[in-house]
């Protein structure tokens, strides 16, 4: 296991989480939107600090914001945790 993955892992889990928080948007869809930027630019960031060292598959789906395909394929792997 890859312990620089653990990030990218969080990043990756938030990510999504925030994008399926259809109560958060309902309710206050300026910060839902602020809270999607932000935790996108942080994983964006993240994948070009981690690209030098990234699988070749867990970097094409991060470049292609296949972001459910990423996060199962550092679960799938022990690379998160």
């Amino acid at each position: 296991m890859n312990p620089e993955f653990a990030t990218l892992h969080t990043l990756l889990r938030q990510r999504l989480e925030t994008i399926a928080d259809h109560a958060f948007r309902d309710r206050d869809p300026a910060a839902h939107l602020a809270e999607l930027q932000r935790v996108s630019e942080a994983l964006s960031a993240e994948h070009v600090r981690l690209k030098p060292v990234l699988p070749a598959r867990l970097n094409h789906f991060l470049t292609q914001s296949s972001l459910t395909k990423a996060l199962d394929y550092l679960e799938d792997r022990g690379e998160g945790h």
